[in-house]
């Protein structure tokens, strides 16, 4: 018989003897007395060794089987053809079985591996050094060989398995089935793929690597979702790991489950009120489909969503509300007055969450901290073949980086204005048009195929909101209006004048900037020009 003639695996292999040898101790002595109890001999590494050995349970060291110590301060220890040979041996090939007689090297039916805390480390600003020694190589060496064997040898690497471990046991009189197997090698690929993908990712920063000839992507499942976007398309949330806060940190006080377009929403929506610290006062985002219909600063949160709500009342309903301060009873009992699918914020006190508590369909989300727009990172879309990367839009504009380009001059109170709508426009899908009034938004324009029809559309809703609110006048009469980038042409910038902008806040850049200058100062227009875009698609 050859290597590679082998029958099919068994349906049921024992587990008689297992390797344990783990970086996080939790569950590791309970798991170790549960597998002794049913009959299994130990033998483990290191620290493993002494936490087993310490609560009275026999165990043998992996030096006393391999007849090497542990050497080059814990480098070399498992990497030996006594382990490695009785996790890959086929017990159904003659050749293996021989070898392992020859050699003396016993079986390894059961092999329960974590790896050291690579990206805790990172995540904590290890230095380089620090970062390269917690690079597990026998762990993944280990997990991949026994994982391989998955006919044979069953894999465990996550502490949440243990439990399901010990119930195969028992429903199998002491083994574990193929199908269960195979699930436990699959997951064990996973996760030093994972692994690896967090060290190359790592790497390529340490050494300025934007571009990397190979990127890996990695996460960890967070939960399945009903569908995707739609009924037909199943979906599941995968987190990468990162620790700003969000929607893929926040603890969930009530409500059904976030569905795909939840998620999405309410990602947008944390990410634009994040924009505003609470030193600038509280302030309020309404998202829906990933576009904000209304963001305002107030005095209060309830005033910021009051303000913010009245930008666009018929897009609120159903949306996401997202706050940068805790939320507050006034606050949820105004929010509570329509139909709101996700709120989610810092905080929440026991007044606004009795309140809530009468919505079973609201869902509410805290998350203990904003998140930070200056921070990096990289963002990924999937086309046809292949991933675009790119590094997060944290870019941010402040006074002095303004430029004015026209006769007239914004007054203060429109800066604070211009900066705002800036902030907002961020988050509009292009092409974006956003007018701003005292701190609010009074009409947005998203997702157009020309930036004057965004500008149109925009001032229209503005329009609606007047007679719904009562007004004699559209809000956008007095306004200011932000658009993401710069106006090709004269007519943009003259329909934002007609709805009653003045003025304006843009990147500049064109060909025919001396143009829409112009045009701006014949309409009495005070024009900004901020060097930067901030393209959304």
């Amino acid at each position: 018989m050859t290597e590679h003639a082998t029958t099919l695996a068994p349906d049921t292999a024992p587990v008689q003897r297992a390797l344990i040898s783990v970086s996080d101790k939790t569950g590791l002595v309970d798991l170790a007395r549960a597998l002794a109890t049913r009959g299994v001999e130990l033998l483990s590494t290191g620290g493993s060794a002494k936490a087993i050995r310490d609560a009275g349970i026999a165990v043998r060291d992996v030096a006393d089987v391999t007849g090497f110590p542990e050497m080059m301060d814990g480098r070399v220890k498992t990497l030996h053809p006594m382990v490695h040979g009785g996790l890959l041996a086929l017990r159904d090939n003659a050749n293996h079985v021989s070898a392992m007689d020859e050699h003396g090297i016993g079986a390894i039916d059961l092999l329960v591996v974590n790896l050291y805390p690579f990206e805790e480390t990172v995540a904590k600003g290890a230095d380089y050094d620090t970062c390269i020694e917690n690079i597990d190589i026998g762990g993944p060496a280990m997990i991949r060989a026994a994982a391989k064997n998955h006919g044979f040898v069953t894999t465990v690497v996550d502490v949440e398995d243990y439990d399901a471990l010990l119930a195969e046991l028992d429903a199998n009189d002491g083994q574990t089935t193929y199908a269960f197997r195979q699930k436990m090698a699959q997951i064990a690929y996973a996760r030093t793929g994972a692994y690896d993908a967090a060290v190359s990712t790592w790497m390529a920063d340490a050494l300025g690597e934007a571009a990397p000839r190979r990127r890996v992507f990695a996460g960890t499942l967070a939960q399945t979702l009903r569908y995707g976007e739609n009924p037909h398309q199943s979906a599941a949330f995968y987190k990468d790991g990162a620790n700003r806060p969000g929607v893929s940190t926040a603890t969930q006080h009530q409500g059904k489950e976030l569905s795909y377009n939840n998620i999405n929403d309410t990602d947008a929506a944390f990410e634009l009120v994040s924009e505003f610290l609470p030193g600038d006062g509280p302030a309020c985002a309404i998202i829906k489909h990933a576009n904000p219909c209304g963001v305002a600063r107030g005095d209060t949160l309830k005033d910021a969503y009051q303000r913010a709500f009245d930008c666009d009342r018929t897009s609120a309903f159903g949306g996401i509300i997202a706050l940068n301060g805790a939320l507050d009873g006034d606050t949820a009992e105004v929010i509570s007055e329509i139909f709101t699918e996700v709120v989610i914020a810092p905080g929440a006190d026991q007044a606004a969450r009795d309140i809530f508590a009468k919505k079973k369909n609201l869902r509410l989300l805290t998350t203990d901290g904003l998140s930070n727009p200056a921070l990096g990172g990289l963002t990924y879309r999937q086309v046809s073949g292949g991933m675009l990367v790119q590094d997060r839009d944290n870019g941010a504009i402040a006074l002095d980086d303004l430029k004015v380009v026209t006769q007239k001059a914004p007054t203060d109170a429109q800066l604070a204005d211009l900066l705002f709508a800036w902030k907002v426009a961020k988050h509009v899908k292009s092409n974006a048009i956003v007018y701003v009034k005292d701190g609010a938004t009074v009409g947005v324009g998203a997702g157009q195929m020309s930036r004057v029809d965004s500008t149109r559309i925009a001032a229209r809703k503005s329009l609606d909101m007047a007679e719904v609110l009562g007004l004699s006048a559209p809000l956008t009469r007095g306004s200011v209006v932000a658009s993401d980038a710069f106006f090709p042409f004269p007519d943009g910038l003259l329909t934002a004048a007609e709805a009653g902008a003045v003025a304006v806040i843009q990147p500049g850049g064109s060909m025919r900037d001396d143009d829409v200058i112009k045009a701006a100062d014949e309409a009495g227009l005070a024009m900004v020009f901020t060097g930067m875009r901030h393209f959304r698609h």
